[in-house]
């Protein structure tokens, strides 16, 4: 599980000695709708009447006493409860689809005296992933980076080692595939587009070696860029942030809707609160999933530009109606954007019909939009607006 201050095999060992610690207290339920029927009226038979007779000098037949109204609760008497229902069904679904990873990398340490052979030391780690098809096997790239050797462990307990298919540190994703053709079951991939904050999620991961750890929460904001997570400057965050319990060894683990779907990859945690986790969602790694199976890497488009988001005191001098969209700082000479006529100090608006609300948005859809695609831009410059149109290019190597 990555914290905010990674180091090389800091995050990609986390162990039961880590120094990460969450906690949540949060409850569960699904989405189970219940027919809540109206208890049964009792219903009260009238009292038949003596039929009518000549009038005599008998006195009239008394008639009975008006009905009094239903008790009432009292303290000694408790309304029903409404009993929330619970998720072990759900997690008996799914579990046989998520899995622990263990890896192992070999390194030569230095003699401290001087007159020894380098020692060889193994470093062991460990994370948790969830299977999706064909023996393949979705995680978080930081868990395997630089293992020389990964395991999965099942539910069943079986143990098969597992090779790497393609990863992508920007977006700190993984794709594995077991050997041995085992039988596996995959899980269903969701919407993560579809949820809303307050909606409820589950975590299930390997959290300091605990396997098959099942947490509960709520979905507690979306969009974290990596301006409210400051990892790696470099790569491509739209965190989902949860207050479902994830600790080191829940990396890769995935985060379900009620339903049961995986909606995110949990990554990443705030070392220095409660409650505050950080999940990739699961619509961005389907943006990348198709590379990584079938080229290892992901190729990424490129306008050219360095941006940064629109300021309040921007947003006044160029009269915008709100601070939406990605301020250009910088025009590489020689990209696409420079070829269009962008300029330093435009605001870019909109990326092929699409809104920019954050400078994040206008870098993930850049890089995705496929190197020869040709877009359309709506900038501000000044007063003026701009309609510019521009060929994507490959990222230059760095």
């Amino acid at each position: 599980m990555r914290s905010f201050k990674p180091t090389v095999f800091t995050v990609l060992f986390a162990s039961a000695l880590g120094a990460a610690s969450l906690a949540s207290g949060c409850r569960f339920r699904t989405e189970v709708s219940t027919d809540e029927r109206d208890p049964p009226v009792r219903r009260q038979t009238p009292t038949p009447q003596p039929a009518q007779r000549p009038a005599t000098a008998q006195p009239p037949t008394p008639t009975q006493p008006p009905a009094q109204p239903a008790a009432q609760p009292t303290s000694a008497q408790p309304a029903a409860l409404t009993m929330v229902p619970s998720f072990a069904p759900l997690v008996r679904r799914v579990r046989a689809s998520v899995v622990s990873i263990f890896v192992a990398q070999v390194e030569l340490v230095a003699p401290q005296w001087g007159f020894m052979d380098p020692q060889e030391r193994v470093r062991r780690g460990q994370g948790t992933g969830f299977v999706i098809e064909n023996n393949e096997i979705l995680t978080n790239n930081h868990v395997i980076e630089g293992a020389q050797y990964i395991e999965v462990q099942l539910d069943d307990g079986r143990r098969v080692p597992a090779t790497v298919v393609g990863r992508d540190p920007r977006t700190d994703v993984a794709l594995l595939r077991l050997k041995g053709g085992v039988q596996t079951q995959p899980i269903t991939l969701g919407d993560s587009d579809a949820i809303d904050v307050g909606d409820w999620v589950v975590a299930i991961g390997n959290p300091y070696g605990l396997s098959q750890t099942v947490t509960t929460g709520i979905v507690s904001a979306k969009g974290r860029t990596g301006r409210d997570v400051p990892l790696d400057p470099a790569g491509y965050y739209s965190f989902i942030q949860t207050d479902a319990s994830i600790n080191p060894g829940n990396s890769g683990g995935p985060l379900l809707d009620a339903r049961g779907n995986v909606i995110g990859i949990n990554t990443a945690v705030n070392r220095q609160a409660q409650g505050i986790g950080f999940a990739i969602p699961i619509n961005m790694v389907r943006t990348i999933l198709g590379q990584l199976r079938d080229h290892g890497r992901v190729v990424r488009s490129w306008m050219g530009v360095s941006i940064r988001e629109v300021t309040e005191s921007a947003r006044r001098s160029l009269d915008l109606p709100d601070t939406h969209g990605a301020m250009v700082m910088d025009v590489h000479p020689q990209g696409p954007a420079a070829a269009a006529g962008l300029q330093p100090g435009d605001v870019i608006r909109s990326f092929d019909g699409r809104n920019i609300v954050t400078s994040s948005d206008l870098a993930w859809q850049a890089a995705t939009a496929g190197v020869g695609h040709s877009v359309r831009l709506r900038a501000r410059r000044g007063p003026q607006e701009l309609d510019l149109t521009m060929v994507l290019t490959a990222m230059p190597a760095q």
